[in-house]
């Protein structure tokens, strides 16, 4: 068989990497998984300013590399991912740590320390590889001229590594400002705090993760704990050895939630983008929200009804082939081995999910387990969804009761308010404002509440024959009056003859 040599030219693998798609914070993550996988316990990320001249650097406290080490961690492609990995090791491709590193600068300097050993220093600067003239890997020994410096960052250091990137050309381009530099610190410290908040959470955390000197907040997708969340079921194991770990949670709604928590919980990309599976392989999430192409018939989007719904799934890292990880690990898609049942989990959620938006997160029965009587009703049938106002709501059936003689007219108004439903403006209204249009006397005073409920409560007795206790049970199982339970409790029995 005859064959030939083709390597590639170093100048035109490289530039053409640099579009990967990897943003600031993606690569930034993507470096601090090499130091995660050197054992390393406080990692340390600083952006520093200087125009055209600003540095990044990642410093971590791992065990280093030899100089054999190192040349490895240097090489591309390197590693075939198809070896075997260790348990802990975040890496599949070889190539992250370059990758990662030139979509943002030009020079790559990577400085390195082993227990006992001497620092060794590589760096690859794109501006060599392109002005080559024999389209050769030049891979450079020691830092660039006028770099020295950062080095002392790994003086009195037993062991570590530093990553060192400058001529930040995709990141610092023209127009670029001092405020532009800040905005993309805050975007990175947003998405560190997502990626690795398993290794970040806890008293006794996995690993210490400072930028700019300042300790990175973990961000739980998941709110674990908190007391609104209506559903948080145990875990599910899928795949033939179980080694996919599945939960499944239904978040607060925002009328459980204190405008902070609201603020927070929405993650940096706003609660619509946040529903969804949040993909971890060894605690590091992968992809943070999206139906991974699931559905049941078309595929899911990210809409209003589902933003409470999240999904964790957890893979082993020697899943990587069958869930299709990329190189920036920021897709996947299950294999079709567990797709049936991931479906039938992701439903399960989202339906429940739905209600408890729909609902502003209450519950549609009562602690005893009365169902709620609903205003609203909808009804569904081949020609599409209606909306009909409840006849045995509380308020309309005293209203029917009570003056029989009209009660067409009053099933006239009726239909006419069903039938004007602005269901485009409120749907419209949603999308813009990413919320729900407040209902249920929300943000109402008490006065205006009790008003209301005081006007039902006499009917309920002076006109239904109810006793007190009873008229007060039965408001509190009638919408919207029960989530206002206290108000409820509140009506004196008397109250039915004031005023008379």
């Amino acid at each position: 068989m005859k064959h030939r040599s083709a390597p590639p030219r170093a100048a035109a693998l490289v530039e053409s990497l640099r579009g990967l798609g990897y943003s600031t914070s993606t690569a930034v993550a993507d470096i601090i998984d090499n130091s995660i996988a050197a054992g390393a316990r406080t990692v340390s990320v600083a952006f520093n300013w200087a125009g055209d001249d600003s540095s990044l650097t990642i410093l971590d406290d791992g065990r280093g590399m030899t100089a054999d080490e190192l040349d490895s961690a240097m090489r591309l492609g390197d590693r075939n991912p198809l070896d075997h990995r260790a348990a802990g090791d975040l890496g599949r491709f070889g190539l992250g740590l370059k990758t990662a590193s030139f979509s943002q600068a030009r020079s790559l300097t990577v400085a390195s320390q082993s227990v006992h050993g001497a620092i060794e220093c590589l760096r690859w600067d794109l501006d060599v590889l392109a002005n080559a003239t024999d389209d050769g890997w030049h891979l450079i020994e020691g830092p660039s001229i006028g770099s020295e410096h950062h080095l002392t960052l790994l003086a009195g250091a037993a062991s570590g590594t530093l990553v060192l990137l400058e001529r930040l050309d995709r990141l610092v381009s023209n127009g670029f400002e001092a405020q532009d530099f800040l905005d993309v610190i805050d975007r990175v410290e947003s998405h560190l705090g997502m990626t690795f908040h398993r290794y970040l959470e806890g008293s006794n955390p996995k690993l210490t993760l400072l930028l700019n000197g300042r300790p990175v907040r973990p961000w739980d997708p998941f709110l674990s704990g908190h007391p609104g969340k209506p559903w948080s079921p145990p875990e599910h194991r899928l795949g033939s050895t179980g080694e996919v770990i599945v939960q499944c949670h239904v978040l607060p709604h925002k009328d459980k939630l204190t405008p902070k928590e609201n603020d927070e919980a929405g993650g940096p990309e706003g609660w619509t983008s946040g529903q969804g599976f949040y993909v971890y392989r060894n605690e590091r999430l992968l992809v943070a929200g999206g139906w991974l192409g699931l559905g049941s018939g078309r595929r899911w989007t990210r809409d209003e009804a589902h933003r409470l719904a999240r999904i964790r799934l957890d893979i082993p890292n020697s899943a990587d082939s069958e869930w299709k990880l990329d190189i920036r690990k920021s897709t996947a898609r299950p294999p079709v081995s567990v797709r049936k049942r991931l479906t039938r989990l992701a439903e399960e959620t989202r339906h429940r999910a739905r209600r408890v938006f729909a609902h502003r997160g209450r519950s549609v029965s009562t602690g005893r387990g009365d169902p709620v009587e609903m205003a609203w009703l909808s009804t569904h049938s081949s020609s599409g969804t209606r909306y009909r106002i409840s006849r045995d709501h509380q308020s309309v059936r005293n209203i029917l009761d009570r003056y029989p003689d009209i009660v067409k007219d009053i099933e006239a108004m009726l239909r006419c308010i069903e039938e004007t439903v602005p269901v485009q403006r409120i749907w419209l209204d949603t999308a813009e404002d990413k919320d729900t249009p407040l209902t249920g006397f929300v943000g109402e005073p008490d006065t205006e509440i009790r008003q209301v409920l005081e006007a039902m409560f006499r009917s309920l007795i002076q006109n239904k024959g109810l006793n007190p206790e009873d008229a007060r049970a039965r408001l509190s199982r009638t919408e919207p009056f029960d989530r206002y339970s206290n108000l409820v409790a509140s009506l004196p029995d008397d109250l039915s003859f004031a005023g008379e």
